[in-house]
This record gives C-alpha cells, structure tokens and sequence, in this order.
C-alpha cells in the first residue's frame, strides 16, 4: 500500500529494497528542452517583438516584472504544456523558466497568476488598474513578417488555407452563442495557413456565416505579403464554408486565384450524372472503388455574378455514390480536373493537422469574460504555435521528428528532467543520462547554431 508521511512517499518495495520517494532533490526541472526554444527565439527574434506589440503605461520604477518577462513566460509556458495561469504560481519559482524569460535574478520569482492576468486583460486605452495596452494590428503584422523572413528568396507561389473551428464555450463569455452544427455553445475563430506558417488567427462569434471576415483578412494579408514579393502568384484555398461570390469575385479582380470546395445539390448532379453512372457500371465489374472526373462551366440561380469552372469527382465506394465538387479559376490547361482535385484541393487536409497544433497549444482556453481577451489568449497560443514551428523548421529538418506534431515534440525534445547549479559565472543544467533523444538534441542544437 503507497503511504504519505509529510513529503515522503512509500511505494511498493522492489525485492528487498523498499521505494521512498520524495521532493528534496533541490533545484530540478522538467523542462530543460526549453532551451531549444530559447535557442529558435533568438533565431527568429520573435519573443521580443511580439512584447513590443504592449505598451506599458506602469512606472518603471515601481515595477518589478517587465513586458517582456511576462510575455515569453506565459508563451514557453504554453509551449512546454502549462495551459493554466494557476500553473504559474509554481514555474514562477523554475530557476530554469527564469533562465527562458530572460531574468537577470534567476533565483527570484516571476510574475504570478494575478499579474499574468493583468497582461491578459490589456485594453486598446489607458485604464486606472490595466496599464499595459496590447496593439493587435501589430501582432497580426508580426505572424506575416515571420513568414515572409522564413524565405530567402521569392517564392514562385503560394497556397493561402482558410479554415473555422469551434472553441468550446462553458461560462456567460461576451459573444457566446450555440452552434447547431457542433451542438455546444462556442467561437468560431478563423484561421489562416501558408503550409505550416500561421498567418492570421481571428476570433468570432458563432452565429456567424463560416466565411464571415474572410475577405477582410484575405484582403490585408495579400496586401502585405504581395509589398515584400510583388510577383508572387497566390492561391487561395478552403472547403465549401468558403465558397461565396464575394470572396471569389475579388479574387477575380485582384489576380489572385482559387479552389474552393462546392457544397453538391440536384443541378450539380444532373451535370455529373453520366459519370456517377459510368463509375457505378465499373464498380459492379471490379467490386473496387472508382472515382472518374469531369468539369463543367457552373453558375448558381442567384447567389453568383459569373460562370465558373467547376471539377466534378464522380465515386462509387461500396454501397453508394460519393460524389464532390469544387469551383476554381485555374485553367483546365495547367491543372486537368483529377490533378486539380487530387493534388491541389485534397492536400487542404493538411491543415486539419496544424490546427490541432493550436489545441495542443490551448487555443481552447476562452474562459476570459471579454472576447479581447479571449482574442489575447488565441494570439498567446498563435504566437507559441509559431515557435514551436520555427524550431521544427530550423532545427528538426533531416531527422525522424521533421514532421512531428507539437505535442510529439514537446514530449520527446522539451519534456527533459535536469539538476540546475547556478555559480557565480555560470548556470550548470544537468540533464537526465538516461534521456532516448540525445543525438536528435544534439542534431537540433547543431542546427540553431549554424
């Protein structure tokens, strides 16, 4: 039986030794793969810009914990798996998360769960009790200067995914509504992805069109992406939430093309028709799956201006039709409808995968009573997501966890039990022997470095 006697812990013996646990082993960590992320940082010197996006109205002089200390303890915080601002009460006192935010004193504590929140809470005016003042607009200018710098030269071109989800609700927050698709009350943010490179994350209430917003931040993000490469041809892809002729229509007149999923009726499957026929004939002769193509020129009844290609995928899977259609300005002469639907349209799923990065990240965490701050909180995840990516970019490339998840690679390279000695001039971390990644963190390190 595991017994507990004031700080130590007995478990069951192993043969004829006995098992005593206790927290006496001085100043030790769990995180000492945070350094990795400290290296990636000064790589891409997001840490300190992204605190420059505050203003601190506070007196200097009567303050004890800076903007800047603040902002990468709450983001290595999120990157090493402590969702909670609860949880800072603790890693306060972590000589190593000292080390990561950039603490002169390493033995003195950081800032706790009520100042944090203070930072949080930060307004868009100077207010009696919430001093600090958080500038958004530079904050969504700083996901896409990130971006752009990731590249040394131009590139030929790009994919733009848009895409919604739903951040679950569970208080009386300001825009709380329920959705009847995912059956909860919820936000319903918009995301925005050039592969792995997050280019805008912007919060909404639910009761909403899924494409609410979306020409907006289209608009500004190929405005300030097309400024550093003006030759950049640009394509912009999402499911049929997106399909909407306004989005299409700008796109058309701004020289910036699109695929976009197209939610079937009966007028689209009477064009497809002869195919689904044609696919259901060579099922029954084969018993395997079969999935034709064809295209046609498609206009709705009312909602769109114009005519526009559309790529009909005619499948027949065991007991039924799995018809699908997307709508797109590219031509038939480069992108033939199986190449567009298969290679282009399909490789949007990708992108289901970077946002369950941003869950991994506690994108979830809306329990704020203002959409700001609850906006806030999404742009404290969308800027460790960026981290972590950044470091798996630099860093990872060449090994097995290249395209490794967050969550992976939290486990396996930033989850690290180290001893911590701090002498006058240096700070020794002595990381567990028994650590499986060695050479890979070895490989990592190497790699920041260069």
């Amino acid at each position: 039986m595991t017994e507990c006697n004031q700080g130590s812990f007995q478990f069951e013996e192993h043969f004829s030794k006995q098992v005593v646990a206790r927290f006496d082993g001085g100043r030790q960590t769990s995180d000492a793969g945070g350094l990795l992320l400290r290296e990636t940082d000064r790589r891409l010197n997001l840490l300190s810009r992204f605190a420059g996006c505050f203003i601190d109205g506070r007196d200097a002089a009567r303050i004890e914990h800076r903007v800047e200390e603040m902002v990468a303890q709450r983001i290595y915080g999120l990157a090493l798996g402590y969702e909670d601002l609860n949880d800072h009460e603790q890693l306060r006192h972590d000589p190593l998360m000292a080390v990561l935010a950039g603490r002169a004193g390493e033995e003195s504590a950081l800032a706790g769960k009520s100042t944090l929140n203070r930072l949080e809470l930060s307004t868009t005016k100077d207010d009696r009790y919430k001093k600090i003042l958080c500038k958004t607009e530079a904050i969504d200018q700083l996901l896409l200067d990130v971006f752009v710098e990731s590249s040394d030269e131009a590139p030929d071109e790009i994919v733009l995914d848009l895409d919604a989800t739903d951040l679950p609700i569970h208080g009386r927050q300001e825009g709380r509504f329920f959705h009847g698709f995912y059956d909860h009350y919820c936000y319903l943010p918009l995301y925005i992805f050039c592969e792995d490179h997050l280019l805008g994350a912007r919060l909404r209430q639910s009761n909403i069109d899924g494409s609410a917003g979306a020409l907006e931040e289209v608009q500004r993000i190929v405005a300030q992406i097309r400024k550093r490469w003006p030759r950049v041809r640009i394509i912009l892809r999402a499911d049929s939430g997106f399909c909407r002729d306004g989005l299409m229509s700008w796109c058309e007149s701004n020289d910036v093309d699109f695929v976009f999923g197209l939610a079937r009726n009966s007028r689209l499957e009477e064009l497809l028709a002869p195919r689904l026929k044609e696919a259901a004939s060579l099922y029954n002769q084969t018993q395997k799956a079969v999935r034709l193509f064809s295209e046609f020129q498609y206009e709705t009844l009312h909602s769109w201006t114009r005519q526009r290609r559309v790529v009909g995928k005619a499948e027949q899977i065991e007991g039924k039709a799995n018809p699908r259609y997307v709508v797109t300005s590219l031509d038939a002469a480069a992108w033939s409808p199986q190449k567009l639907y298969e290679e282009l349209y399909c490789a949007r799923g990708d992108m289901e995968n970077r946002i369950k990065e941003q869950f991994s990240l506690f994108a979830d965490r809306v329990s704020a009573e203002t959409m700001r701050a609850n906006q806030l909180r999404l742009y404290f995840s969308a800027i460790a997501y960026v981290l972590v990516a950044g470091f798996r970019r630099l860093a990872l490339i060449g090994t097995e966890l290249a395209r490794a998840q967050v969550q992976t690679i939290r486990l396996r390279l930033l989850k690290i039990g180290a001893q911590l000695r701090i002498t006058v001039r240096k700070i020794w971390i002595s990381m567990a022997r028994g650590y499986p990644y060695q050479t890979i963190f070895h490989q990592a390190l190497v790699s920041l470095r260069c």
